[in-house]
């Protein structure tokens, strides 16, 4: 634990380590200091086929994908070129049969297992989804609240979709961001591919924050245009937006709260803050750890919670590691590899829980009393309070 810059180092080396380690994974990511384990050979490719947990919301699920240039800003790890975004966009839909959103394409998924022996390139790129690519948009679906995921340094987007299709079961829009060469790779329609260049690299955990939180201003700019990005973008309520984050997406959740007035809450998924808040923040903040990450682990935790003076609330769950907040946890269970001691599908299950009753409460307006105290219905969740 050397400070930010190493943490958010480590953070880029994590990739899919779950799939090539024989050990229980516990070791994998002891706290978010976001330490990495050697990897061993995978004795084979997955017997099963690899599919997220199924939607809890009455809606069909539909799913588009962008490509938005900023041609005001320079890329921050390429600044030959203009800043170029890789956006998926899920949103209740219109009941069709066809074919299922692809999880991630072949590139990315060779690019996410580079280096690990023993499993197709292209697995990642067979997952089973439960979004249907372009599929109409609800009939009369307006007014609908918008949540934006930022993912963990060196994640694709792709890995926070389960948690995108379950909101947009229930009626959100969620936009999902790749931020640039942050990611292990990123396909671009005319067949380009961007790797990773922060990955391995001595990061400034502020700096990518920092760029992080311009990176959702432009695409809040784009979805919420007179002539919006995606043909959806007028079901959008531009005054009922959140952003969730997990690691250094969750602390850019915060950072863009800070910068930008248009996002009413946020949602930190493990992620230590880059920095931690030094003055008072009133707007509702939900924070969610693994079981080692609780109050006194991680100073940016306990000095960011002083300063909420909003809503606020910091949960840990028995079980779970860094990553159990992502799509790896039910991914890993089903390759025979879990993540944590928590089963995967627990934990997306929970997780989906606590966001989506804090998005109620704080965007719908809707009572949550899950949110009030400890529940019988998930006695992994306990609530810290440093």
């Amino acid at each position: 634990m050397d400070g930010p810059r190493a943490r958010a180092n480590d953070e880029g080396m994590r990739r899919l380590s779950w799939l090539v380690t024989g050990c229980s994974m516990s070791a994998l990511i002891a706290s978010a200091a976001f330490a990495a384990p050697p990897a061993t050979a995978f004795a084979g490719p997955p017997a099963v086929q690899l599919a997220l947990p199924a939607p809890t919301g009455p809606h069909a699920v539909g799913s588009a994908t962008l490509d938005l240039i900023d041609r005001h800003r320079a890329d921050p790890w390429n600044p030959a070129v203009r800043r170029e975004l890789m956006v998926s966009v899920w949103y209740p839909a219109r009941r069709v049969a066809g074919p299922r959103a692809q999880y991630m394409t072949a590139e990315e998924s060779g690019l996410f297992l580079k280096g690990i022996d023993g499993v197709p390139a292209d697995a990642l790129s067979t997952v089973r989804t439960h979004a249907h690519a372009n599929a109409p948009l609800l009939p009369g679906a307006r007014r609908s609240p918008l949540v934006v995921l930022s993912p963990g340094l060196g994640n694709p987007r792709a890995t926070l979709t389960g948690m995108a299709e379950d909101l947009a079961s229930h009626g959100y829009v969620v936009a999902g961001i790749d931020h640039t060469y942050e990611s292990s790779g990123v396909s671009f329609p005319d067949g380009r591919v961007a790797e990773c260049l922060a990955c391995g690299q001595d990061i400034d955990g502020a700096a990518v924050t920092a760029g992080r939180a311009a990176d959702v201003s432009f695409v809040l700019d784009r979805l919420l245009a007179r002539t919006p990005a995606w043909s959806g973008g007028r079901s959008i309520d531009p005054h009922r937006i959140a952003m969730a984050g997990h690691s250094i997406g969750g602390a850019s959740a915060l950072s863009t709260m800070l910068t930008d007035r248009r996002v009413d809450a946020g949602v930190n998924l493990d992620g230590s803050f880059f920095p931690a808040l030094s003055t008072p923040f009133r707007r509702p903040f939900l924070m969610i750890s693994s079981e080692d990450h609780g109050p006194g682990t991680d100073p940016s935790w306990t000095d960011t919670w002083r300063q909420l003076r909003g809503w606020k609330l910091w949960a840990g769950v028995t079980g779970t590691t860094h990553s159990s907040f992502t799509d790896l946890a039910p991914l890993a269970d089903q390759v025979g590899q879990p993540i944590q001691t928590l089963p995967g599908q627990r934990a997306s299950e929970i997780t989906r829980a606590y966001v989506t009753a804090f998005l109620d409460l704080h965007l719908r307006g809707h009572t949550q009393p899950l949110l009030d105290g400890p529940s019988s219905r998930y006695p992994e969740v306990h609530f810290l309070a440093p």
